[in-house]
C-alpha cells in the first residue's frame, strides 16, 4: 500500500501532471460564473504558474541545474584500488520483452547501469548482484550474460523500491561475508541509494552513471523539449525522495532491520 501510494503521488505531483493539474485547477476556477474578482485573479495565477513551470522544467538549461542539485557523487575513479567485495547494480527505468533477442532485455536507462556494472566487473573482477523487481532482475541477469558474457552471483528480484533494494540485497551479501560494495545506479539516484544501503549496514563506494558534465550552450538549451522534461522530472523526484527518506528515518516510520 505504501509503495502504491508513493507511485500515485509521484505521478500526480511531478511534471507533467503536477503543473498541468495546477493549470487545470485555475481554468476550472475561471470557468465558474460567480467567482469573485479575487478568485479569478488567483485562478489566473494558477494557470500562469502551472504553464510556466511546465515550460521551464522542459528546458535543458533548467534540467541541467536540477541535475546538478540532485547529483552529489563524482564518477568512480578506477585508477585507485577498490576495497569493495562486490558490485550491486540497481534496477529502475525499464525492462521489456525482446522478441529480437528471444527473451527479456533491459530498456535504455537500465542498459546504461548494466553496461557500466559489467565494465566495472571486468576491470575489478568483483562478483555482481542485481537488484530490482522480478522482471527487472531477470532482464538484467539475462542482458549481462547474453550481451556482456558476465555472470551474476546474487539476484534480488523482490524489490519494490530503493528501500527494498538495500534491505534485501544487504541480507544476501552479508550472509556471504560481504560488507563493502560498489553501488551502480544513475547519478541523480546515487545519493539516496547509497544512504539507504549504508543504513542497511553496508559500506558503499558510489559508482554513478550518466554523471553530469559541462557542455557548450546553444539557444536550443533555452527552448522546451521532451528530454529536458524527463531529466527535470527525474531530478525533482530524487530531490524530493531524499527529503522523504530522511523524514521517514527520523520518524522511524520506515527503518532498516538486521
Amino acid at each position: 500500500m505504501f509503495v502504491m501510494l508513493k507511485m500515485l503521488l509521484r505521478t500526480l505531483v511531478l511534471p507533467p501532471a503536477g503543473p498541468l493539474l495546477l493549470a487545470g485547477a485555475g481554468l476550472w476556477l475561471l470557468a465558474r460564473r460567480r467567482a469573485s474578482e479575487g478568485v479569478r485573479r488567483a485562478a489566473l495565477a494558477l494557470v500562469v504558474t502551472g504553464l510556466a513551470a511546465l515550460w521551464l522544467l522542459s528546458t535543458p538549461v533548467v534540467a541541467d541545474l536540477l541535475r546538478r542539485l540532485a547529483e552529489h557523487y563524482p564518477a568512480l575513479d578506477l585508477t585507485r584500488p577498490l576495497r569493495a567485495q562486490a558490485i550491486v547494480i540497481l534496477g529502475g527505468g525499464t525492462e521489456r520483452a525482446a522478441p529480437e533477442y528471444g527473451g527479456p532485455a533491459v530498456g535504455l536507462e537500465l542498459l546504461e547501469r548494466v553496461t557500466y556494472g559489467a565494465y566495472v566487473a571486468r576491470r575489478t573482477g568483483l562478483p555482481l548482484l542485481v537488484s530490482g523487481s522480478a522482471r527487472e532482475a531477470l532482464a538484467m541477469r539475462a542482458t549481462l550474460a547474453r550481451d556482456f558474457g558476465t555472470g551474476t552471483r546474487w539476484v534480488n528480484g523482490e524489490s519494490r523500491d530503493t528501500f527494498d533494494d538495500a534491505q534485501l540485497s544487504s541480507r544476501l551479501l552479508r550472509a556471504d561475508g560481504v560488507a563493502r560494495i560498489v553501488l551502480v545506479t544513475s547519478a541523480s539516484h546515487e545519493w539516496r541509494a547509497a544512504h539507504e544501503f549504508m543504513s542497511a549496514g553496508l559500506a558503499v563506494e558510489p559508482a554513478p552513471v550518466d554523471v553530469w558534465a559541462p557542455h557548450p550552450r546553444t539557444f536550443l538549451d533555452y527552448l522546451p523539449n521532451p528530454v529536458g522534461l524527463l531529466e527535470s522530472t527525474e531530478a525533482v523526484y530524487e530531490i524530493l525522495g531524499n527529503v522523504m527518506r530522511q523524514l521517514l528515518a527520523v520518524t522511524h516510520l520506515r527503518v532498516h532491520s538486521d
